[in-house]
């Protein structure tokens, strides 16, 4: 089963947070455009609370946001795992930004149907993958085939991404740490991992106002 590379990328306190500090938005953005994705994998938790505190009021549909964008094809699909249905009502956001060709869905067998006919009505492209709860190596094989994926960057919380390196899917992870404590109100990225991950240090880069970028090598072996 062909699976493009995967790669983890995250914005954290030096305790390994990725909440509780302010995120600069603008560096961990160009680090992200930087590796030029064909998919950016999202939570849907991390989608929702984007949308949450971008967009607080959110704008109604219209009727050009029931037909796919026309946009360049080099631009990234958005791919959002979603099997509950919890972003019914809200993807019209996603899909009016410029930066992304369209938004994905995944969902499994036991998705509730008037929310697949939700994304059918918009003409949103979404793949069955997993009875219920999504089959993420199904899903990234799927990528390759269906959008002739090469990279896939995910972009999102702790929940997904641990899930992924659990499950031996993540080749590089990407850190841009940032000089802060956040302390006993942390939430950390790797709190759900099981066991010890094997991994390498590629490169660091240090930033002008004491962020360090840093690239690891994943050794699933």
């Amino acid at each position: 089963m062909k699976i493009p590379k995967v790669i983890l990328h995250s914005s954290i306190s030096l305790d390994g947070s990725v909440l509780g500090f302010d995120v600069d938005m603008e560096k961990h953005y160009q680090i992200a455009g930087s590796y030029k994705a064909d998919v950016h994998l999202i939570g849907s938790n991390t989608v929702e609370a984007g949308i949450k505190m971008f967009c607080p009021q959110i704008p109604k549909e219209e009727e050009s946001d029931f037909v796919k964008p026309k946009r360049n094809k080099n631009l990234p699909l958005w791919v959002i795992p979603d099997t509950k249905g919890k972003l019914k009502g809200l993807h019209h956001v996603y899909r009016r930004f410029d930066l992304c060709r369209d938004i994905v869905v995944l969902v499994s067998q036991k998705t509730p149907k008037n929310y697949l006919a939700y994304l059918n009505e918009r003409d949103y492209d979404y793949h069955i993958v997993g009875e219920n709860h999504i089959d993420y190596k199904q899903a990234l094989s799927l990528m390759v085939k269906k959008y002739n994926a090469k990279t896939v960057l995910t972009d999102t919380g702790k929940i997904l991404n641990c899930i992924l390196i659990n499950n031996k899917l993540v080749d590089k992870i990407s850190l841009l740490v940032h000089p802060v404590i956040v302390g006993k109100n942390q939430y950390t990225l790797f709190s759900e991992v099981n066991g010890n991950i094997k991994i390498e240090l590629v490169s660091t880069k240090k930033f002008s106002d004491n962020k360090i970028w840093l690239t690891y090598k994943v050794k699933n072996v």
